[in-house]
Order: structure tokens, then sequence, then C-alpha cells
């Protein structure tokens, strides 16, 4: 695998919702640092993880690789999606240290819209290391 397959392969997974994807692009015990500061390892947390992503609605992926080794790469990555759920919004708000924005009972959830770069290494045909390094907000 190489970074602009393993981005396919994300860009799919995320698009679909679909953990089983997502899971296929990592070796077993593989590592996925959603932040500098969190990191699900083996196919049973990273499916875990990804479960966040069906609370998700009308999700699209675009992203650019910026640099390919052999072992490796780095992309830009930019995602846009509804939000299906107030508790899809809740988990945002804490993940991002931002009080939440003024909604009143019955106003629409918002479109979120996501930007990062992704570091990813590859063993064995598959990724064993993904590094995100992300920010998010509402879309205007």
């Amino acid at each position: 695998m190489d970074i602009e397959r393993f981005m396919q392969g994300y860009q799919a997974a995320w698009e679909a919702r679909d953990e089983k994807l997502f899971c296929a692009l990592f070796v077993a015990d593989g590592e996925y640092h959603n932040t500098p500061f969190a990191v699900q390892r083996g196919h049973e947390q990273l499916a875990a993880y990804w479960q966040r992503v069906k609370l998700q609605e009308d999700v699209r992926v675009s992203y650019e690789v910026l640099s390919a080794t052999a072992k490796g790469g780095i992309a830009h990555w930019h995602v846009t999606y509804q939000v299906a759920s107030e508790e899809l919004f809740q988990i945002w708000a804490k993940s991002t240290g931002t009080p939440l924005p003024a909604r009143k009972p019955g106003d629409p959830l918002p479109r979120m819209v996501l930007d990062g770069v992704l570091s990813a290494e590859f063993d064995a045909g598959l990724c064993s290391t993904c590094r995100l390094w992300w920010h998010s907000m509402p879309q205007a």
C-alpha cells in the first residue's frame, strides 16, 4: 500500500461510514492517532472509534497527497458532513474544547467542516501507524 491507495480507502470508508473498510486499511495491531493525545490500537479499537461516523450524513471527503515515500506519506484532507444526531454534536463540542454555538430547541443541527493533515506509515502492505492533526467548525 502507498499513501494514494490508503487515502482512496480512507475516503471510501468515511463516505460509506463503514468500520470494516476502515479496519481493512490497517495491520492487525495498527495505530490510529485521531489526535496527538489519543490513540486507538488494533481492529477492535479502530472499529469502535469509527462508529462515530455513523452519526454523520452526506459525508464528502477530498484529499491531496503532499508527500509519498516507499514506507509512508503525508496527505491534506478535507471533510464536510451533516451532523445527524444531537449526540454527535455533543461529541464534537467536547472534542474541540470550545463552547457550543448558540442553538435553540428545534434549531437544525449544523453541517460540519473538518480540515487536517494525515501522516501514514506502512508495513506488510497495510498501514501500521496513522497520525492526524485537524480542526473542525460548523460550516457557515
